[in-house]
């Protein structure tokens, strides 16, 4: 099956892979802009937004799937920008085929293996009961006795839909990705090198990037500048998109 995707502008291919629970739709903003340059392609992950569902969820089959894509629309000298697991993703992509790949962009992830830190998130979307819970106004409150953070609770809740009147659920396969989550975890396979131009952009006040991370950022990637977005963590892309989108597009038409 071929993952669903939103395709609009026009020129160099620019593909998009969003982070753990979430969407291509996180990021049409941002699409609308770059699509002034680029034909921009974001994608929806498998198990995520409106891609197909699949037991399997590890970077080895998810990198396949970016490959079919590619090879579905024809793609060539590709540039990627990836966040979170999506970075982690497009590092994989770019290590296993870089002849596909021009450019790569790496929002807020290094090559390293991480700890587990979205049990409570899941746990929270567990405890939504689609057969009790009814109403937006409901999901938002079983949630927030999990998570105070309003900002992660909207993101969590673009997710759910109205599958038929009355009846709401989850896009992405939350059993799967659960069940999974520890190879979602795992460092880059070792000794894998991408040598071509790639940025690693970090939140200025995000803990996913440190600095003793650099050797290993540039044993992967020779080539790789890092750069760091003021008044922003994580969710970089959200918190200081002006400054986001300048950084990207330096590196884009440099």
């Amino acid at each position: 099956p071929l993952l669903f995707s939103k395709i609009t502008g026009k020129g160099k291919p620019l593909l998009v892979l969003h982070g753990l629970l979430g969407s291509g739709d996180n990021w049409v903003s941002f699409g609308r802009k770059w699509a002034e340059h680029f034909e921009v392609h974001l994608l929806d992950l498998r198990n995520h937004g409106r891609s197909f569902h699949d037991e399997r969820m590890d970077y080895e089959s998810m990198t396949e799937d970016i490959l079919a894509y590619c090879e579905h629309f024809q793609l060539h000298h590709i540039a990627v920008l990836g966040h979170s697991m999506g970075g982690k993703l497009a590092m994989h992509f770019a290590v296993r085929y870089p002849e596909k790949v021009e450019k790569l962009m790496v929002a807020d992830i290094a090559p390293k293996k991480y700890e587990r830190n979205h049990d409570f998130i899941f746990q929270a979307l567990q405890k939504i009961d689609f057969s009790v819970h009814k109403s937006r106004k409901t999901f938002d409150a079983v949630l927030r006795k999990e998570i105070p953070g309003e900002a992660i609770r909207q993101f969590l809740l673009k997710n759910i839909y109205r599958k038929s009147p009355g009846h709401f659920a989850f896009r992405f396969n939350l059993p799967v990705i659960v069940d999974n989550y520890n190879s979602l975890l795992e460092a880059l396979t070792p000794f894998s090198q991408f040598d071509k131009k790639t940025l690693f952009i970090k939140g200025e006040h995000s803990p996913y990037i440190r600095k003793n991370d650099t050797a290993l950022i540039r044993a992967h990637f020779p080539q790789a500048s890092l750069k760091s977005i003021a008044h922003a963590g994580h969710w970089l892309h959200a918190e200081n998109p002006g400054e986001f989108y300048k950084v990207c597009m330096d590196f884009l038409t440099n």
